[in-house]
């Protein structure tokens, strides 16, 4: 899987600067859409948007498999465990402090998608809101 992995990866670097591929969004869309708190947003809405994409029609079926459970494990392990984990941590110090004032601040990729470290603590009760960009703390 490891070797699968890569070598899709080293292919889907190759469509890109040859042209043949292209990523359907840019850089620039994912902070446009972060800076507006837009998180809803389609972009926002692939779990997958933070690894590769493996899974491709034209795999035949044993790679197709091979791509799907590959893309699962990066799901689970990479995304949703990782959030589930940082979730938590900012739940148990807002506990184990109440009187103490917090600001957490993380990557954009902590946003994307389901699963979200924001859905892990609305999960558990709390109101998140987003500050967006400019304004006064």
């Amino acid at each position: 899987q490891v070797v699968f992995a890569l070598n899709q990866t080293l292919l889907q670097q190759e469509s890109l600067r040859a042209g043949r591929f292209q990523i359907p969004y840019t850089t620039e869309d994912l902070i446009k859409h972060y800076n507006c708190g837009d998180l809803s947003s389609i972009i926002f809405n692939h779990d997958t948007s933070q690894v590769p994409n493996f899974i491709n029609a034209t795999l035949p079926a044993h790679e197709r498999i091979t791509a799907q459970e590959i893309d699962s494990y990066f799901r689970q392990e990479l995304i949703y465990k990782r959030n589930e984990r940082m979730g938590r941590r900012v739940k148990d110090l807002l506990e184990e402090h109440p009187d103490k004032s917090f600001f957490f601040a993380f990557g954009a990729g902590h946003f994307m998608g389901n699963n979200t470290v924001i859905d892990v603590l609305r999960r558990e009760g709390y109101e998140v809101e987003h500050t967006p960009a400019g304004q006064a703390i």
